[in-house]
């Protein structure tokens, strides 16, 4: 099954806003979903760059997202949910800081889970991935662009 994800801020395969990038404010954007399997007991969300210089860059690592969950408002910090660590070696959202050149690609992607994970803040997108197999039981994603 797939999921819709939206914006509000931007749409899918448009220009990410300054302000949720490095260059900005470095707020999370809104995002919003359609609904789930009944079975979904949460969600995680990973959000990455893959045309970095040195590979794929991690810019949020999100789990344990309540299932009754629809939306994220900008910048938000949902109570109950656990922050992952990105590749700037924070926990939470880093927003996209590309070096100069052509457009790079930001993917929003979420997964409906059917169960909540057991791991700990600070969790890395490898570490989530592998925790994740075999309880996806639908997912989407929402594609930005940025570039400086």
């Amino acid at each position: 099954m797939t999921i819709m994800i939206t914006s509000t801020v931007f749409a899918a395969g448009a220009i990410i806003p300054k302000e949720h990038t490095g260059d900005g404010a470095d707020t999370s954007p809104p995002l919003a979903w359609t609904d789930p399997p009944a079975a979904t007991r949460s969600f995680a969300l990973i959000c990455d760059d893959p045309d970095a210089p040195r590979g794929t860059w991690v810019h949020w690592v999100l789990f344990n997202l309540p299932a009754d969950l629809r939306e994220l408002k900008e910048g938000a910090e949902i109570k109950g949910s656990t922050q992952g660590m990105n590749n700037f070696g924070n926990l939470g959202y880093g927003g996209p800081a590309p070096p100069p050149g052509k457009p790079h690609r930001y993917y929003f992607k979420l997964y409906a889970l059917d169960r909540r994970l057991d791991l700990p803040a600070g969790t890395t997108k490898a570490q989530l991935e592998n925790a994740m197999k075999g309880h996806i039981l639908a997912e989407g994603q929402l594609m930005g662009k940025y570039q400086r």
